[in-house]
């Protein structure tokens, strides 16, 4: 895990931070990793262009081809 250090921090930031993590029943650490993580979280758009791009790869059925749901039904049923 990368580590990163945070410098020149007013002291009222601090002190609000560290309220908000004892109002969470979170250490300091904690909550900013809390906050650091939601902060990197993929935006819509690029879940929704990911998800495209999986899409893209691939491969649709053909007419009458089976699902896997119904090849595994098929299996079932045969045992």
């Amino acid at each position: 895990m990368a580590q990163v250090l945070v410098r020149n921090l007013d002291d009222a930031v601090v002190e609000r931070l560290k309220a908000r993590a004892a109002k969470a029943g979170r250490s300091l650490e904690a909550e900013l990793r809390e906050i650091v993580t939601a902060a990197a979280r993929p935006s819509r758009e690029e879940v929704f262009a990911r998800l495209d791009a999986i899409r893209a790869r691939s491969r649709l059925l053909a007419p009458g081809e089976p699902t896997a749901a119904a090849m595994i039904r098929e299996d079932r049923d045969s045992r």
